[in-house]
């Protein structure tokens, strides 16, 4: 940040210089001739009479000084610089606020340490800053990597994380190259051995710094007898009629030549000089060495200093060497505020969760506490648990809430009055977390006479085995003597009679008068944030199936979302009536988007009320809203785990989401197994999989076409094929994840899974987590 801020000073340095100095490097222009060199020569001694003047240095530009180098008092590596008017020969006053720019230059090149350790902590400094712009870049690699609005704009409307999400990610790509520049230039200055093989690269190796130093340290040179420059100036004009500029290096010994730098009116850069040697007595021209006939390497060379100034592209370039100069104290302010608001969210509870830590209220029975136990797949059936738990501890009835996932037959049986809410998955199967529990269950032999119990079972009947998990669990409850408390309540899609039922039930729990009980499987409105429909993809155009399409929305990150999140989102003009549809994400974070692979659904009514609404009659632009649900049954994995992804259809979509997190993370054990109709058609995603390919995150690949002419079959029949493998996978600690359609490839999957693993290792697979689905 410091080296950025003095940075965006030095941009520009000698224009500053010139407007707080008026009339000191630049006078009024007059009608009379410039002076010759000789004469600012002589000027220059008879205002410095006891000093040696070294170099002279004029430009072509009419009202511009004579700039007089004098030597270096004994001790010191640089000597005074004097200002003489170019028509007169006249002292002009010495330049104000040099000494704060010398010393801000000295802040950037070595933050005021000894110069050479200076050098080298900036050196290291050059590399961190690569460092973090190359790593910048990998993290913001967007998919559509030749989509120049992806690379270079964003939303300004966003907030919060997303806008500084945006504005340090963009910008920072914005001023990329430019980073690249100072950072190559200042480790080739900071570094003499880097600088020397770049040097040699270039062919412009110079000699040590001290070669060929007789003189003792700190002495001042002899003076020199004054030297004639009258003829050597008249042989440079002939010689170089076209000059800009002309640096004239006067020599210690008269007998020695004079060296000239210069720069052509023509010249691409201030740093492209010429250079010319003279016979001081003569006039004779010994050597003329023109920038156009250097070798490349040094016309190379001589480009660093003004791309890092920005200088060689003129005002323009020192306008954007200020601004990225600028940008590097916003990233550390950004990239700050990014780190903080991390934390914060990180700190954030979960409201049900929060609320039902509440203190119990004083005279609560602790001695006989009510199980309120639930299966939950994304979440729902946790939600209701834990509200049914705070209504009842609120009227001092002590509780214990617990997942079926980590709870056992003989810890069941230690309750008097257990209550259960229980989600189906798939059709009519436990959540993947209470499948142990459901096998445990069934194959208990003790005797639960003892114990009450009701159940609470959500379902959706637009499956076969509507509440299929609810009734098994009631049924084998009350087979192995468990009296019902209630009659098993069925909840079809968050039914809010239902609830309502389930509500007299827990009053049943309490004593003395008791409210009514409120209970709600939908998710508050303050839930839900507006986003904006951003784009709209079609992604198998042909295809026999129904369309598939890459749907984007653009709204507030926040805390963003773990792989495998699901979205609810409601389908246009909401009401009552309608309820939200949900989605698996196709996307990270890091992609600063939510993406969503619809398919879309007709029917005899037309089409389906939200894929229709998403597909196709939203207007871009349009709000949408939207509610992100964690899915902790189909969370991502460690990283240095194999993974394997299978699924069909729009089933790619939360496969999507793992893979893209596993290839920002960097790792590179995946397999997909993926499967749609035809190879021309419906080779979904089909350019991203083949970069992770080639990139190495997909060691493993296999894509399936049913009705391809050539090959065809389906993904569970592959996985067969490929049966010694996918043990070798599971054998190395795979996590198997498998998302698309219920019908056809879930069940086939698992019924394949099964006879290459075992059902037993597939249980057991599931219980620890390593077999996870989101199928629908």
């Amino acid at each position: 940040m410091v080296i950025g801020l003095t940075g965006a000073i030095l941009a520009f340095r000698e224009q500053i210089l010139d407007a707080l100095n008026p009339g000191v490097r630049n006078v009024a222009v007059q009608s009379a001739p410039v002076l010759t060199p000789q004469q600012f020569m002589l000027a220059a001694q008879q205002v410095k009479p006891h000093e040696r003047v070294t170099s002279i240095i004029l430009y072509d530009t009419p009202g511009s000084s004579a700039r007089i180098g004098l030597a270096p008092a004994p001790g010191e590596r640089k000597g005074e610089t004097i200002y003489l008017n170019p028509y007169t020969g006249a002292l002009l006053p010495e330049l104000a606020y040099e000494g704060f720019f010398e010393w801000t230059e000295q802040l950037h090149r070595f933050l005021l340490l000894p110069r050479d350790p200076g050098k080298m902590v900036a050196g290291v400094l050059a590399f961190c800053l690569m460092g973090l712009a190359l790593t910048g870049i990998y993290l913001r690699w967007p998919r559509r990597v030749w989509d120049w609005r992806t690379w270079l704009t964003f939303d300004v409307r966003m907030k919060g994380r997303s806008f500084l999400w945006g504005l340090h990610s963009v910008v920072g790509t914005w001023v990329m190259v430019v980073f690249m520049v100072f950072t190559l230039s200042g480790v080739y200055w900071a570094f003499d051995p880097i600088r020397d093989m770049a040097d040699g690269w270039m062919g412009t190796l110079r000699p040590p710094r001290d070669a060929g130093a007789t003189k003792p340290k700190g002495a001042k040179p002899p003076k020199a007898e004054p030297a004639d420059l009258t003829q050597s100036w008249a042989t440079f004009q002939q010689t170089a009629p076209n000059w800009q500029m002309a640096f004239l290096r006067l020599p210690e010994r008269a007998s020695a030549p004079l060296q000239i730098l210069w720069v052509a009116k023509d010249a691409p850069h201030v740093r492209a000089r010429s250079s010319m040697s003279i016979n001081l007595q003569s006039g004779a021209l010994l050597k003329n060495e023109l920038y156009a006939d250097k070798p490349l390497g040094a016309r190379f060379q001589s480009t660093i200093y003004p791309l890092h100034l920005g200088t060689y592209f003129g005002v323009v370039g020192q306008l954007i060497v200020f601004i990225a100069a600028l940008a590097l104290p916003g990233f550390g302010i950004t990239g700050w505020m990014l780190y903080l608001n991390r934390r914060k969210q990180k700190r954030i509870a979960r409201a049900e969760r929060a609320q039902f830590a509440a203190s119990v209220p004083a005279g609560a029975a602790h001695d006989d506490p009510v199980l309120m136990a639930y299966a939950s797949q994304t979440g729902q059936a946790e939600r209701l648990a834990l509200q049914s738990a705070a209504a009842l501890q609120k009227a001092g009835v002590a509780v214990h809430v617990q997942s079926l996932e980590k709870l056992t037959p003989p810890q069941l049986g230690q309750y008097r009055r257990a209550l259960f809410v229980a989600s189906s998955f798939g059709e009519g199967e436990p959540p993947d977390s209470a499948r142990r529990f459901s096998r445990l269950l069934h194959a208990a032999k003790a005797e639960l006479q003892h114990m009450q119990y009701a159940v609470l079972a959500l379902g959706d009947r637009n499956y076969v085995q509507f509440c299929g998990f609810g009734r098994t669990l009631d049924q084998r409850l009350a087979f192995m003597g468990a009296q019902p408390l209630h009659p098993i309540i069925e909840v079809d899609n968050g039914d809010a009679g239902a609830l309502t039922r389930w509500g007299h039930a827990l009053r049943g729990l309490m004593e003395g008068e008791t409210a009514d009980i409120t209970l709600s499987a939908a998710a508050d409105d303050s839930d839900y944030a507006s986003w904006r429909l951003d784009g709209r993809t079609l992604l198998n155009p042909g295809s026999v199936g129904f369309p598939l399409y890459e749907v984007t929305l653009g709204g507030e990150i926040g805390a963003g979302w773990r792989p495998g999140a699901l979205v609810d989102i409601w389908p246009g003009h909401y009401g009552p009536d309608v309820a939200p549809r949900r989605y698996s994400l196709a996307s990270v974070p890091a992609d600063g988007s939510l993406q969503l692979i619809v398919r879309q659904v007709r029917n005899e009514e037309g089409l389906g009320l939200a894929s229709g609404w998403l597909t196709d009659q939203a207007a871009l632009g349009d709000e949408v809203r939207v509610r992100l649900i964690a899915n902790p049954s189909f969370d991502a994995c460690a990283a240095e785990a194999p993974a394997l992804y299978i699924g069909n259809g729009s089933g790619i979509a939360g496969l999507r989401s793992h893979l893209r997190a596993r290839v920002l993370d960097g790792a590179r054990r995946n397999w997909l197994v993926f499967g749609e109709r035809q190879r021309e058609h419906d080779a979904i995603c089909a350019q991203e999989i083949e970069g992770w390919r080639a990139q190495g995150f997909l060691p493993e690949l296999d894509l399936v076409y049913s009705r391809d002419v050539t090959g065809g079959g389906y993904v569970q029949d592959c996985l067969r094929d490929r049966a010694d493998t996918v043990r070798a996978w599971v054998n190395d600690g795979a996590i198997i994840y498998v998302c698309g359609s219920l019908q056809g490839m879930a069940g086939g999957v698992d019924d394949a899974l099964a006879d290459i693993l075992g059902r037993a290792q597939l249980e057991q697979l599931a219980e620890e987590g390593r077999y996870r689905r989101d199928v629908y």
